[in-house]
């Protein structure tokens, strides 16, 4: 594959952003939990960032199998749609929370939903750093560390995208 590497200046400004951002986004989204901006209606949001997740975890085993067999360009591109969806997720997510109350569950199930709710924040935190330095070792062109921190970047970015929608489909009643 014919392509420029990133120069070790470039290398180190993105391992700093990776650093702030994951330290940032968190934070951020904790902060607008306490905000409400009001006469904005985004209630119609949560079904959509829900898709986005399906989305997300359709691109993330495409991308798999693209890699699997060996189509290289396609894993990447599909990666980066799959970044790029993460970060529209974000937005929806972040403008539903800041111009809507949040919504309690009320079904029998308290307990397993908020297991599952409980660990895909925890892991949607922890995800952002493994796939931006994942991300960034394919980048440099170092595939070796690439594909040993993909052992965990994938299966918690697809248990993260997952956990999205069930999250959505057992509060959902509850809207």
């Amino acid at each position: 594959m014919n392509r420029t590497l990133p120069s070790p200046e470039k290398v180190k400004q993105f391992r700093k952003l990776i650093i702030v951002l994951s330290i940032i986004i968190p934070i951020a989204v904790a902060l607008l939990f306490g905000i409400k901006i009001e006469g904005a209606d985004f209630s119609f949001l949560p079904p959509i960032y829900a898709g986005i997740n399906a989305l997300t975890a359709v691109v993330l085993i495409s991308a798999l199998v693209a890699i699997k067999t060996r189509h290289i360009t396609l894993h990447q591109r599909l990666i980066q749609f799959a970044l790029l969806l993460s970060l529209l997720f974000l937005v929806a997510y972040v403008l539903y929370h800041i111009t809507s109350d949040s919504t309690a569950y009320g079904g029998d199930y308290r307990t397993i939903y908020l297991i599952i709710l409980i660990s895909h924040i925890f892991l949607s935190v922890v995800v952002i750093p493994i796939v931006l330095f994942t991300y960034l070792f394919a980048w440099q062109g170092n595939y070796e560390r690439h594909k040993k921190w993909t052992r965990y970047a994938f299966p918690i970015w697809l248990y993260v995208a997952i956990t999205g929608v069930v999250v959505y489909l057992m509060i959902s009643p509850y809207y």
